[in-house]
């Protein structure tokens, strides 16, 4: 049997002669530099225009650092293995303020909806930018991290999977609509790779490792992805029948532990999920968003428990969850270079957005014609 363990250690591919290997032979860019560019600023405009239109969001800023004390930096998984930048900030303070760089604004977006008044139905989207130091880098993870981190308020009555799939099904519909304007301005982009499936198709993790039982999660998603070239994978955080989640999460956004049975008539858990993709350029499973209803006070102390982190109840974003003093909400993150590299047909984060690549894979990246922005 496969190493299941081993497959939750994130996201990444351990070695460059695994890199070389699965990228692509006898790639070329459909869209020059210049039209890149171009084709970039349109279709970001898009999404966040008719994200904002579907969801009922307006854009907000968005902090680059926050505190360390505010407890509001996301951590990414549970197993403390994706540590944040930190560094002391203020000069001539007598006391320096401990600072942190963003890993995702995810938990910072709670709070942030009672900050600017949102109602019930009402949400904010921002522009995120943030710095995760701790991922492998390869063709599409970075260091740098481009996001439109969302946040909505709901009510309690909400907090089911009919919900979240509405919401899911919502999204959709801006990416697949994104495509289509791409089309538009670049007609040389349709017709060399399959087009996106329409449909978006729901499975719970339980499902999928119903299906494959033998192989670790990103072989099952894979093996999924060729039936379903689009899916919405439900409950991930959750432990599985084969005694492992189908991949981490961090115990104090997400809702990864409710009960949802009676939902979905077999064994299942978990609020949240991912979209997941076919990327026919790279013949590989491309995540596109993470997202999810969000914990109530009950389920944020479930979750730490079973995370083995209840210190971090004292922390203030954790205390405001507990005494009621954030509302209710879901929310998730849209990865920006992610989601270009899908709709112009990239081969490399590289080619859609600028930061930093080991000497390594840069000279991999030319010898396959893909060139990385410098």
């Amino acid at each position: 049997m496969a190493d299941k363990k081993a497959d939750l250690a994130g996201p990444g591919i351990s070695t460059y002669p695994e890199v070389e290997r699965i990228l692509p032979t006898g790639y070329s860019s459909i869209l020059n530099p210049k039209e890149t560019q171009l084709a970039i600023t349109a279709v970001k405009r898009y999404i966040e225009d008719n994200l904002c239109n579907e969801l009922n969001l307006f854009r907000v800023e968005v902090p680059l650092i926050v505190s360390r004390e505010s407890g509001v930096n996301d951590y990414l998984d549970r197993d403390g293995s994706r540590t944040p930048i930190e560094f002391p900030c203020g000069l001539g303070l007598e006391r320096r303020i401990d600072t942190q760089v963003v890993q995702a604004a995810t938990k910072w977006k709670r709070p942030a909806l009672q900050q600017f008044g949102c109602q019930v139905g009402e949400g904010i989207i921002t522009d995120m930018r943030a710095v995760r130091k701790d991922y492998f880098l390869d063709h599409d993870h970075s260091a740098y991290v481009d996001q439109w981190d969302w946040e909505r308020v709901m009510t309690v009555d909400q907090r089911n999977l009919d919900f979240l799939k509405d919401i899911v099904r919502k999204i959709w519909k801006v990416l697949d609509g994104a495509q289509k304007h791409a089309y538009g301005m670049f007609p040389q982009l349709k017709g060399k790779y399959p087009e996106i499936a329409e449909e978006l198709t729901f499975l719970h993790a339980e499902e999928i490792l119903d299906m494959f039982p033998d192989l670790p999660r990103k072989q099952r998603e894979t093996q999924i992805l060729q039936k379903y070239p689009a899916v919405f994978i439900i409950g991930i955080g959750w432990v599985l029948q084969d005694g492992y989640p189908h991949e981490m999460r961090a115990a104090d956004y997400d809702d990864w532990v409710t009960d949802t049975s009676k939902m979905t008539g077999k064994n299942t858990h978990g609020l949240n999920g991912d979209i997941l993709v076919w990327n026919p350029v790279t013949k590989r499973r491309h995540e596109l968003t993470s997202m999810g209803i969000r914990v109530t006070k009950e389920t944020l102390k479930q979750q730490l428990e079973i995370s083995g982190q209840l210190d971090f109840l004292k922390l203030p974003y954790h205390q405001a969850i507990l005494n009621d003093q954030i509302p209710l909400s879901i929310g998730g993150g849209i990865g920006q270079s992610r989601t270009l590299m899908w709709i112009l047909k990239k081969a490399h984060l590289g080619e859609v957005s600028v930061t930093v690549w080991p000497r390594e894979l840069k000279e991999i990246c030319a010898k396959k014609n893909i060139h990385v922005l410098e």
